[in-house]
């Protein structure tokens, strides 16, 4: 059996098991969260109490506070540098000593696996109502498999010295159709991340999951489509990269048993 599976639980929410240890990124575990309804999938099942969870940046859809405060355990935080403090407010003073904090660069071990934080482009503030503000990062974690968690990313210049990787947890898409193209990446534009980034491994994530409540009937394509438009670009334009577009709850295992 292949020593690293990565299960999707709908848009960023992924658990990354790597040479026995437990990880969890970007955590929705509700039905709702402010304005979005999620619309497809059942509510992520967790298997147990991750060993860490991995915060890409603090927008609510991401930094889940009532997600976080329902995670089993008592995980590592590992959040960009400069988000303990607004962790700790936001879920309690005990949280802080659970908080690892990353800037682009920096790493830390989890057992013997090695997550170092890397660049990500999007707007790193809680939202327009905070202040709270942290730049956002991506991850690669290093174990049996050397994974990029992209977390939620435009493309960038610096992507090309990521890779190679065996597997990219690749954003395209998102909670609605206002979002626009600044600091996210379409379905081509993830094609091309992909090509960057050289995995041999791709995920599409971020997509088909949450939508704004009251706008089930309008623009489905933008939600439903592009882990599959994602998948048509990549075997077009990238060499050498699989495509796997996970259902929701769906594993898949990387390695000789992939």
């Amino acid at each position: 059996m292949s020593e690293t599976s990565v299960t999707w639980w709908g848009h960023s929410t992924v658990w990354l098991a790597d040479s026995g240890v437990d990880l969890l990124t970007d955590p929705v575990l509700t039905g709702r969260l402010a304005h979005l309804r999620r619309m497809a999938g059942p509510l992520p099942r967790l298997p147990g109490a991750p060993d860490a969870v991995l915060l890409s940046h603090l927008h609510a859809d991401h930094f889940h506070v009532a997600s976080l405060r329902a995670v089993p355990g008592e995980p590592l935080l590992i959040l960009p540098r400069g988000a303990a403090a607004f962790a700790a407010r936001a879920l309690g003073r005990r949280v802080a000593g659970r908080c690892v904090e990353l800037a682009a660069g920096e790493e830390t071990t989890v057992g013997p696996l090695r997550v170092r934080a890397v660049p990500a482009r999007h707007d790193g503030g809680r939202g327009p109502w905070s202040r709270e503000r942290a730049a956002a990062v991506g991850f690669v974690v290093e174990g049996a498999a050397r994974t990029w968690y992209a977390g939620d990313t435009g493309l960038f210049d610096e992507m090309a010295t990521i890779g190679p990787v065996d597997l990219a947890l690749i954003p395209v898409g998102g909670w609605g159709p206002t979002l626009g193209a600044h600091g996210h990446l379409d379905a081509r534009d993830g094609a091309e991340a992909l090509r960057r980034v050289r995995a041999s491994w791709a995920v599409p994530v971020h997509y088909g999951t949450l939508w704004p409540i009251g706008m089930g009937r309008m623009r489905r394509h933008m939600f439903e489509e592009p882990g599959e438009r994602f998948a048509a670009f990549a075997a077009e334009s990238v060499q050498g990269s699989r495509v796997r577009v996970l259902a929701h709850g769906e594993t898949l295992d990387v390695g000789p048993a992939a």
